[in-house]
């Protein structure tokens, strides 16, 4: 078995305007790193182009319509003051999607592992009818869907480790009983939701909310105080990682102060409880991550412990 990692040119075509931290060269950097040596093992796949009718899992055709009207001919438009498309936005978005999908098809089907969706837009923001936070459509939240109805499992666990508060894959998701969304962040913080208090409609959201200056040892403190426990106690049948880089101590936008290790250290983690409840199942797909270099090299420690477990 391997690890498979998905991403298409189209995730390139997404431009935003001149200082925007959600830039090309964020995924420049991330494919740029991986050409390494070491990474010449993973299983590299063309992310499919996704079909609307897999955004209707979750968001509504009017929303979908909205998008589309609002592309521009040239240039960019805003949908909000973060969040901006270009010509070639909605088949940017329909690519992590579609590698996310394909992601699932093949972690499930036992043609890889594992598997790293390496696109943009990031998803973690986008709300069932509202894009925000640099997101179009909720990828993981989709994903997640789709393995419970086209592949007929019970029970999906997403753990989301970016600093910002996945409020999208929250609202998506927040009347899903067979889906647990877990979620440590910083607060305060933008969007500013993810208060311990939401919980979803069924007891399936937990947020871990965490202070700025806290560090990787009080992340860790609280993922084996109450994520892990509560992961373990779901037993889901496929773990989804929203994987954020932006908690690195160099990023600009946030202060939780992590290291690459930290990253390592969650995603065996995370590992272990597929390990235990999933066959090893897992899908990971990018978020946030805005310093070019903390970036490239946090998804570099990210898929080596990723090829490690799935080796």
């Amino acid at each position: 078995m391997t690890t498979a990692i998905l991403t298409h040119p189209d995730c390139l075509n997404h431009v935003t305007p001149a200082g925007h931290p959600e830039r090309v060269a964020r995924l420049e950097a991330v494919l740029t790193r991986l050409k390494a040596p070491e990474f010449d093992v993973l299983q590299r796949v063309e992310a499919p182009l996704a079909e609307e009718a897999q955004v209707l899992r979750c968001h509504p055709q009017a929303y979908l319509e909205k998008v589309k009207s609002a592309l521009p001919a040239s240039g960019s438009t805003a949908l909000d003051a973060d969040t901006h498309l270009s010509p070639g936005s909605l088949n940017a978005a329909l690519r992590g999607v579609g590698a996310n999908l394909k992601a699932v098809d093949m972690v499930l089907g036992g043609e890889v592992a594992n598997a790293f969706a390496a696109v943009r837009p990031p998803g973690h923001h986008a709300e069932t009818q509202t894009a925000m936070g640099f997101c179009l459509f909720g990828n993981v939240s989709i994903a997640a869907k789709y393995a419970l109805d086209h592949h007929g499992l019970s029970r999906v666990a997403i753990m989301d480790f970016d600093v910002h508060h996945g409020n999208g894959t929250q609202d998506l998701l927040w009347e899903e009983e067979r889906i647990l969304f877990a979620s440590t962040h910083q607060m305060p913080l933008y969007p500013g939701t993810g208060a311990a208090h939401e919980t979803g409609a069924h007891g399936n959201v937990l947020n871990v909310p965490l202070p700025p200056m806290s560090g990787g040892r009080r992340f860790r403190e609280e993922m084996e105080g109450q994520v892990l426990p509560a992961l373990d106690a779901f037993k889901p049948e496929l773990v989804l990682i929203s994987a954020g880089f932006d908690a690195h101590f160099a990023d600009p936008l946030a202060q939780l102060q992590w290291h690459e290790d930290d990253f390592a250290w969650a995603t065996h983690r995370l590992c272990d409880i597929a390990d235990a409840h999933a066959g090893g199942k897992v899908v990971s797909t990018l978020e946030g991550g805005y310093d070019l270099d903390a970036l490239a090299a946090s998804v570099a420690a990210h898929l080596t412990v990723l090829m490690e477990r799935g080796a």
